[in-house]
C-alpha cells in the first residue's frame, strides 16, 4: 500500500510538472514588445517616480477653450492601445492622452508597489501638472472608469466633462466595501503561467459580438500581460484593492457626466447604471445596441459618436 500511494505521487508531481510546463510563460522581453507596440506617437515619460507609456496627439493645447485636452483611462489587463480606433476620431476636436496605467502595459509595475486608487489618481494629477493642464475632460473604461469617478471627486476643478463607460466601483456577489481584497491561491501562479485558452475565455464576454476579438487583438492583450512585471503587479492591484462606499463620493462630483453603456455588456451589466444615475448629480445615460464591455473596439464609429456629442456640446 505504501508503494501504491509513493507512485501515485510521483506520478501525480509528474502530471503537474507537465501541466506547468504546458502552460508556462515567461515575460517577454521589453525591449521587443517596446519595438512592436510603442512606435510613434508612443512616448515614455517620467511622472511621480514612474515610466509611463503615453501617446499625446492631437492639438496641443493647455487651454479648454481652444482644444479641450480629452484624458482616456483603460480598464483592467488593457492599454493604452483599446482607444487606438477611437483617437483618429477625437483627435481633429481634442488634445487626446492615453497612457498605460502603472502595473499594464509598457508602462508596467509601479517602482512604488502601491496600486492603490489614491495612488492612481494622484498620478494623474502628477501627469496634468507635467503637461501643463489645469483642466480637462475625463473618460474611464471599466477600472478606468472607477479611477475617473473618483479624481472627478477629489479633483472637481480639473474636471470639465466626465465621460463614464461601464464602470466599476459598487458592490458586487463576493465583492463588499471596506475589505481588502484576496488574492485565491490558484491566482498566485499568474506570474509564470498565462494559458491561451483559459486567456481568451475570459476575454470573450467582454464583446457582444465574440468574432469581433480577431486573433492580433488577442495576441495583442496576451502581450501586454506578458510585459515585464504586469501579471506580479495584477496580483499586488487585487491585495491592495479595497472597495469604498460609492455613493457619498458619486454626490461630490461636479463635472456633467455621461454613462455610456453596452447593452451586451457581460461584465459590468447595463443594469448597473441605475446606481450612478441615483448618487451622481448631472448624468444622462446612452445604452449601445448590441455592443458588450468595450465598444470602442466592437464598433468605434457608433460608440464614439455619443461621446464627442456630448463633449463638443456647449
Amino acid at each position: 500500500m505504501r508503494l501504491f500511494l509513493m507512485i501515485a505521487a510521483a506520478a501525480l508531481a509528474v502530471l503537474l510538472l507537465a501541466l506547468f510546463l504546458w502552460a508556462y510563460a515567461p515575460d517577454k522581453p521589453r525591449a521587443a514588445l517596446e519595438a512592436r507596440y510603442a512606435a510613434p506617437p508612443s512616448s515614455f515619460l517620467e511622472v511621480a517616480g514612474v515610466r509611463l507609456h503615453l501617446r499625446d496627439t492631437g492639438p496641443i493645447s493647455t487651454n479648454l477653450g481652444d482644444a479641450p485636452a480629452l484624458i482616456l483611462l483603460h480598464g483592467f489587463g488593457s492599454s493604452l492601445h483599446a482607444w487606438d480606433a477611437w483617437a483618429p476620431r477625437l483627435e481633429p476636436d481634442f488634445r487626446v492622452i492615453r497612457f498605460d496605467i502603472p502595473g499594464f502595459g509598457l508602462t508596467g509595475a509601479d517602482p512604488s508597489g502601491d496600486y492603490t486608487d489614491a495612488r492612481t489618481i494622484a498620478l494623474i494629477a502628477a501627469l496634468m501638472d507635467r503637461l501643463g493642464l489645469p483642466r480637462a475632460h475625463l473618460l474611464g473604461s471599466s477600472m478606468g472608469g472607477r479611477f475617473a469617478w473618483r479624481f472627478a471627486a477629489a479633483h472637481p476643478d480639473r474636471v470639465a466633462k466626465l465621460v463614464l463607460m461601464a464602470p466599476d466601483g459598487f458592490a458586487s456577489p463576493g465583492r463588499g466595501y471596506d475589505t481588502p481584497g484576496r488574492v485565491p491561491l490558484l491566482m498566485r501562479v499568474l506570474p509564470y503561467v498565462l494559458p491561451e485558452s483559459l486567456l481568451r475565455a475570459s476575454l470573450a464576454p467582454a464583446y457582444g459580438d465574440p468574432a469581433v476579438l480577431t486573433q492580433p487583438l488577442f495576441e495583442r492583450y496576451r502581450d501586454m500581460l506578458l510585459a515585464p512585471g504586469v501579471r506580479q503587479a495584477i496580483l499586488d492591484r487585487t491585495a491592495q484593492q479595497s472597495l469604498p462606499q460609492p455613493e457619498p463620493i458619486l454626490a461630490r462630483i461636479q463635472a456633467p457626466t455621461l454613462l455610456l453603456w453596452g447593452e451586451r455588456d457581460g461584465m459590468v451589466p447595463v443594469t448597473n447604471a441605475a446606481d450612478y444615475q441615483r448618487a451622481l448629480a448631472d448624468s444622462r445615460l446612452v445604452v449601445l445596441p448590441g455592443l458588450g464591455h468595450v465598444p470602442m473596439e466592437e464598433a468605434p464609429a457608433a460608440s464614439v459618436a455619443p461621446v464627442r456629442e456630448f463633449l463638443l456640446a456647449p
